[in-house]
């Protein structure tokens, strides 16, 4: 057993899989697919394809969003929807924030 088996378990256990399930790919039919077929999200199309949107462009509208919703419950006045709309951006902008740093994680693979 060689050492990085011993320290990183999962790792070589994921590299086998990897292995496995690629060593089984048909690549003549994958060539054809990529090609005819619409698109999808598989791991060679994110491998293949950059995040468009920046992450200032996606707080940016998550917070423009909010706003607007947040304005049309102070004009009415409810303290209440203005209070669940507070929490909720603050949650959904966490959310984002995780999922972005995921992202960029990815990319730099």
């Amino acid at each position: 057993m060689d050492p990085l088996s011993k320290s990183q378990p999962r790792r070589v256990l994921l590299d086998q899989a990897k292995k496995f399930l690629l060593d089984q790919i048909d690549t003549e039919s994958l060539e054809r697919a990529i090609n005819d077929d619409p698109p999808r999200l598989t791991l060679n199309a994110i491998q293949r394809i950059s995040m468009s949107r920046s992450r200032e462009r996606i707080l940016e509208n998550l917070d423009e969003m909010y706003r607007e919703a947040f304005e049309r419950a102070k004009q009415s006045e409810d303290a209440s929807q203005m209070a669940t709309l507070d929490f909720a951006y603050r949650r959904e902008q966490l959310y984002f924030e995780i999922l972005l740093d995921v992202r960029d994680a990815i990319e730099k693979r």
